[in-house]
């Protein structure tokens, strides 16, 4: 049987608030699902638009540079091939020869040079001729390479197409002998690079409106992404808040779809599930209760004669004596039991109350112990500390039961003498408290019985089978904390635990000052 405690409104509000306050002020991601849709739209876009444009550039470029390349090439090849060179060679000659070369220079005018052994000799003044590279001087005079090569060259950030062409003496009209003359071209290609920088221009220019127009689709797509989403999130806050027969209206046929369709039949069998499972507790509470109030009459009347044979047992026989006192034990044990279940179903059914007033914790505390003659014996069996002035406002019956319980638990289970401590408290949210503890002298509890010792039935020793107690009292002793807007802990002091005699356990208690009312 699943048992709840029942509160007060404020003292129930109060762990929801708990509950949900740090959800609710959770910190946000900086990026949300929208934004990162929303991104990754655009960087898709930004990828295709920025690999689209640097194809298209490298494209559009190679095809300037190869056509201005080729023209170049062609022209310088046919230049040098229709010198008419004959030895012997002077500066003056083949300047002549490279001034005439460099003016039928195609596209644009060129800067021809020329190498002849150690003599070297140029058609002009700029560029020099180190934007000449080593490798095209070796390519040019390479047999392997009867027709010259070319290279482009970057120097000094401007950008040049070198040319070399081996020349050859002309013997007669049908003949002509290899020389050791090469001849260069040097062409600047400043306007093929401004070309390429207005394609690149071009390139950005036009991929900035793309994004912005492909911000459109991106918005649109990641609200119809998230819609489903927001409702997802609306529908489980409200089955968490205990509306279970909230369901999400299913659109389309997609995946998100799907996952609609999912979470409306888990809602279903969950709300079957948990009316299944409610009507079973409210079977389970209502048939405790029933037993319960039906036993209490016969009981009565068997509690009636135990006491009458109890007072005659000295005149009988032995046997019959002890028998009798054996039955007047179990019976009193039953009666315990029956009214520790008409406890447990009152706080099941929500039908317990809170009959508050302002009070001495201390004298309070005093009166329990004083009752059931707990102290003031030899040897003391339950030493105090219990500072005066602490008032709070709690149900004096209902506290007896939370003391007498923990006292009386600790006496039976743990060991004399028993520590009973109260003094002043305040919660993590700043609710002022009073708080009792109770330590015994004894071995304190078995770590793996501390989660499961406020539950119900539930005996710590396992050969304790049968006790004097109903095995309700702490759980009755939680729920009757809980209805204060409190909360009651179990722990071993150093060394409990254990089965070291002395190490003992403690069970403290923390109420409000001011009831549940006061529980922020």
């Amino acid at each position: 049987m699943i048992g709840r405690p029942r509160r007060s409104r404020h003292a129930a509000d109060a762990p929801a608030r708990d509950a949900t306050g740090p959800a609710r002020r959770r910190r946000r991601a900086p990026f949300g699902l929208r934004t990162r849709l929303v991104l990754a739209f655009l960087l898709v876009a930004a990828v295709s638009a920025g690999t689209t444009a640097t194809l298209t550039y490298r494209e559009a470029r190679n095809s300037v540079l190869s056509s201005v390349q080729d023209t170049a090439v062609a022209s310088f090849r046919e230049q040098v091939s229709g010198m008419w060179v004959q030895p012997p060679l002077t500066r003056r000659s083949i300047q002549d020869e490279l001034l005439k070369i460099a003016r039928k220079g195609k596209p644009r005018t060129w800067v021809v040079f020329a190498e002849y052994g150690s003599l070297r000799v140029s058609s002009g003044t700029s560029p020099t001729s180190t934007v000449i590279t080593p490798q095209l001087r070796r390519a040019a005079t390479s047999p392997d390479h009867p027709h010259g090569s070319f290279q482009r060259v970057l120097k000094n950030g401007e950008p040049y197409l070198t040319i070399g062409v081996p020349a050859v003496f002309r013997a007669g009209p049908d003949g002509v002998l290899p020389t050791r003359l090469v001849l260069y071209a040097v062409l600047p290609m400043r306007e093929e690079q401004a070309q390429t920088e207005a394609l690149v221009a071009a390139a950005r220019a036009g991929a900035m409106p793309g994004l912005a127009i492909a911000l459109v689709p991106a918005l649109l797509a990641a609200r119809s992404v998230l819609r489903p989403v927001r409702e997802l999130r609306r529908a489980a806050r409200s089955m968490g808040s205990g509306r279970l027969d909230t369901r999400i209206p299913v659109r389309g046929n997609d995946e998100l779809a799907d996952l609609a369709h999912t979470y409306n039949e888990s809602a279903g069998k969950l709300e079957q599930s948990v009316a299944e499972l409610q009507r079973a507790e409210e079977r389970a509470r209502r048939f405790a209760s029933d037993v319960s109030h039906e036993l209490r009459t016969p009981l009565a009347g068997m509690l009636a004669v135990t006491e009458v044979l109890d007072e005659d047992a000295e005149r009988l026989p032995p046997d019959t004596a002890q028998a009798v006192r054996l039955i007047s034990a179990e019976t009193g044990k039953l009666a315990v039991l029956v009214e520790d279940l008409m406890e447990i179903s009152r706080f099941d059914a929500r039908a317990a109350e809170l009959h508050t007033d302002e009070v001495d914790v201390a004298e309070t505390i005093h009166r329990t112990l004083r009752s059931r003659h707990w102290t003031g014996g030899h040897p003391e069996r339950v030493r105090t500390d219990l500072p005066d002035g602490i008032r709070a406002r709690l149900d004096p019956r209902r506290f007896d039961v939370v003391v007498a319980n923990l006292v009386g638990n600790a006496l039976r289970h743990g060991a004399a003498p028993v520590t009973v401590r109260l003094r002043r408290g305040t919660t993590p949210h700043g609710t002022p408290t009073f708080v009792t503890e109770v330590t015994d002298s004894g071995p304190g509890i078995r770590t793996e019985a501390l989660p499961h010792i406020f539950d119900r039935f539930y005996k710590a020793d396992a050969a304790r089978v049968r006790s004097a107690g109903s095995g309700l009292g702490l759980a009755i002793t939680q729920e009757n904390v809980h209805l204060h807007g409190g909360a009651v802990r179990a722990a071993n002091l150093p060394g409990g635990g254990l089965g070291v005699d002395g190490a003992g356990a403690v069970f403290t208690v923390e109420i409000p000052l001011y009831g549940p009312e006061g529980v922020q």
